[in-house]
C-alpha cells in the first residue's frame, strides 16, 4: 500500500525554519520530521511513499538522492568521480517525488497523484504531524466499516494550564495540559480508497474542505480514535517541544 505524504506547503508560521527548506525538512534530533513520520510507517511495513512537493520541493529531492551522504561514512575518489558507502544504513523505501505546483492545495496535490495510486486503497497524511498510531489497527478499522475513507481523530493538549476553581478562589486541581475541551479534531494519518480522488475537483480544492465535507454528507468518512501521542509542528515552539522530548528520550512516536 503506498503512503502519501503531503509535503509542500510555504509553513509560514514557522518561518524561522521554512526561509531556506520546506516545513516537512524542519529537524527533530537532526532528522527532518519527514523521516520522523516515514520511520513510523516503515515499522509498520509500510515502505512505498509517494511525497507530494510544492515549495522548495528541490531540498527533498536533493536530499533523497543523495540519502547516503546523508546517513553514511563515505570515501570520494575525485580523481575517478568514484564514491564508496561504508556503515551503510539505508532504508527499505521506496519513494517517489511529485511536484505538484507551488500553489497548489491540498486536494490538489493529492489528485496529481493518481497516476502513481492506481485502483489501490492508499495511506495519506502530512509531513509536519508525528504520532504513535497502531497503523495495523486504523488499516483493519478502514476494512472492517468498509467506506471510502478513514479519518484518524486525535485530542490535542491545550496550550495553557487549566485550574479547577472552587469556592473562595481555592484552586482544587492545576492540570499543566489539559486535553481540549472534548473536541476531536483531524490528525492525519488517513487510509483512502481510490474513489476518493472522485471528490477532488482540480488543483484549488482544500481536500479538508469540500471534498472530505462531501465524503462526510454522503456517509463515507468515519474516524479512528486515536487516544495516544500526537503533535503537529506549526510554530517553533512545537518544533522545541518535539526535540526536548527527543533529546530527553521522551519521544512517544519512535516507535521503531
Amino acid at each position: 500500500m503506498k503512503v502519501l505524504i503531503l509535503a509542500g506547503g510555504f509553513g509560514s508560521r514557522i518561518s524561522e525554519e521554512t526561509t531556506l527548506k520546506p516545513k516537512p525538512m524542519v529537524e527533530i534530533g537532526g532528522m527532518p520530521i519527514l523521516w520522523h513520520i516515514m520511520k513510523i510507517y516503515s515499522h509498520y511495513g509500510f515502505n512505498d511513499f509517494v511525497i507530494l512537493l510544492g515549495y522548495k520541493g528541490y531540498v527533498i529531492k536533493e536530499y533523497f538522492s543523495n540519502y547516503f551522504l546523508h546517513q553514511s561514512d563515505v570515501t570520494i575518489d575525485l580523481s575517478s568521480n568514484k564514491m564508496e558507502v561504508h556503515n551503510n544504513s539505508s532504508e527499505p523505501w521506496k519513494v517517489t517525488l511529485i511536484d505538484t505546483g507551488l500553489n497548489t492545495m491540498t486536494g490538489g496535490r493529492i489528485k496529481r497523484a493518481k497516476d502513481h495510486i492506481g485502483n489501490e486503497p492508499f495511506m495519506l497524511t502530512y509531513g509536519d504531524g508525528v504520532a504513535n498510531v497502531d497503523l495495523n489497527e486504523l488499516n483493519k478499522f478502514h476494512k472492517e466499516h468498509g467506506k471510502l475513507i478513514s479519518m484518524t481523530s486525535v485530542q490535542p493538549a491545550g496550550r495553557f494550564g487549566a485550574l479547577d476553581i472552587q469556592e473562595n478562589d481555592r484552586v482544587a486541581t492545576f492540570i499543566e495540559k489539559p486535553k481540549g475541551e472534548g473536541n476531536w479534531i483531524n490528525g492525519g494519518f488517513f487510509v483512502c480508497q481510490p474513489e476518493v480522488l472522485d471528490y477532488i475537483d482540480g488543483d484549488q480544492n482544500v481536500f479538508e474542505r469540500e471534498p472530505l465535507e462531501k465524503l462526510a454528507k454522503d456517509g463515507e468518512l468515519y474516524t479512528y480514535k486515536h487516544h495516544g501521542f500526537w503533535q503537529c509542528m506549526d510554530t517553533m515552539r512545537d518544533r522545541n517541544h518535539l526535540n526536548e522530548a527527543w533529546d530527553s528520550n521522551k519521544a512517544a512516536w519512535k516507535i521503531w
